[in-house]
């Protein structure tokens, strides 16, 4: 019994340079709602996975600051200094972290990751203290 396969060839490269990426991000576009075991959707696929590989090594994004990250989701949830007594402790311990006089502590980070819905990933990096 003989089995013949009907590949299709699609023209995926590997991502080497900044053009390459840029030509995978525009064919992704052209092709991302390709239907599923399609050979578009197949080369969709493929695209995305060469294109973040590359963003991993080429383009990776630090996570930010963890006060900062503080700051903009109490702005999101229209938070005040306040509203983190109780969390972070009394009201000049939350006071004393929001202005970088003191560090956060493993219980800070378990409440604030639970009460603000940021992960403690970005709570536990290091800052600097301000002086």
């Amino acid at each position: 019994m003989q089995t013949t396969f009907n590949y299709k060839i699609m023209n995926i490269k590997p991502i080497k340079t900044e053009q390459d990426y840029d030509k995978a991000l525009l064919r992704l576009e052209a092709i991302f709602d390709a239907p599923i075991n399609t050979m578009e959707g197949d080369e969709a696929e493929i695209l995305s996975l060469l294109i973040e590989n590359y963003e991993n090594e080429f383009h990776s994004i630090d996570l930010p600051d963890p006060i900062e990250a503080i700051k903009i989701r109490m702005e999101d949830l229209n938070f005040k200094q306040k509203d983190l007594v109780g969390i972070i402790g009394g009201k000049s311990s939350v006071s004393e972290v929001l202005n970088k006089k003191k560090r956060l502590t493993i219980e800070m980070v378990r409440k604030l990751e639970k009460f603000l819905n940021i992960s403690a990933s970005v709570l536990v990096n290091p800052y600097k203290l301000s002086v």
